[in-house]
């Protein structure tokens, strides 16, 4: 029962870090530290994607899966309805790579974003 609770707290914080590596550059607008931790965590969504590795907290799953008794992803929310987000049926290297420019173009923007909002308020901090 334990192994089985870690291995859907994996899949939650996999899950968790997916949507932070996306969509954290949006913090750095909240508090500026932000950065420090966003970056790195959004080049290395993009290195896994680019070089078709595996994120290590898969095999970590896995292992806890097994030592769970289960093979598969048998019933309940976490199995259902997160786990085809982070591994979807058939996902090609090609269509990995689409999903980590994708990812680079969603962090373009919001930095951009980010850089004008700091320009703006640069702007008016000189008058």
């Amino acid at each position: 029962m334990i192994y089985r609770m870690l291995a859907d707290l994996v899949v939650i914080l996999h899950l968790l870090f997916i949507i932070f590596a996306l969509f954290g550059g949006l913090l750095v607008l909240w508090r500026g530290y932000m950065l420090l931790v966003h970056v790195p965590a959004a080049l290395w969504v993009a290195v896994i994607s680019f070089k078709g590795w595996i994120c290590p907290l898969t095999p970590l799953e896995n292992q806890l899966r097994q030592a769970a008794g289960s093979e598969g992803y048998p019933g309940g929310f976490v199995e259902y309805y997160l786990i085809p987000v982070i591994y979807p049926v058939g996902l090609r290297f090609d269509v990995q790579v689409f999903l980590g420019i994708t990812a680079m173009g969603i962090n373009i923007v919001i930095y951009a974003i980010v850089y004008y909002r700091y320009k703006l308020r640069q702007g008016r901090g000189k008058r």
